[in-house]
């Protein structure tokens, strides 16, 4: 039960943080990726099912509070979000990457998954690997702070989680 309690703060960080942004910079959601962010660590904290109910949820309560993603993205930003969450939890997790290799690599998962989506969606009307690089382009800032808070972020999350009993599906 603790689990979906630190999965419902985490969608509502996920939802506020990116309309506090956009109220402060249209470019700031796109440049700095703040939604994505506690869909990363729900991963890297709680495991492939957790980061995968935070990436598919934010995109979707967001989208019915605020318009954001706009509809035309939302789909692609639902499986793009849905890859880093499960992608996350799945590194860490399973294959026992450190935390540094499980964001690179959910990063990389999750912008493919992205790139696939857009060509199956879109169906050849919008170039994928054009749209990925440009969000890349554009979103640089925002990996390099995941790529260098959320390490530091999670570890020290672990440790005071695993001093309070870290919560599972069944507590």
């Amino acid at each position: 039960m603790r689990l979906y309690l630190f999965v419902v703060f985490f969608v509502a960080l996920d939802v506020a943080i990116p309309w506090f942004c956009h109220m402060i910079h249209p470019l700031a959601g796109p440049v700095f990726l703040p939604m994505f962010f506690f869909i990363l660590l729900a991963g890297l904290l709680f495991g492939w099912r957790a980061g995968l109910m935070v990436g598919a949820l934010t995109p979707l309560v967001s989208f019915s509070i605020s318009g954001m993603p706009p509809l035309p993205v939302l789909p692609r930003v639902f499986i793009e979000a849905t890859f880093y969450g499960l992608a996350a939890g799945l590194l860490r997790e399973q294959c026992k990457l450190n935390v540094f290799w499980s964001v690179t690599g959910a990063l990389v998962i999750g912008r493919a998954a992205a790139g696939l989506s857009i060509l199956l969606i879109y169906q050849g009307a919008v170039d994928p690997l054009f749209t990925i690089w440009k969000a890349a382009k554009l979103g640089w800032p925002g990996m390099l702070i995941q790529l260098v808070i959320l390490p530091f972020i999670s570890i020290n999350s672990a440790r005071l989680l695993s001093k309070m009993g870290k919560p599972d599906a069944e507590q």
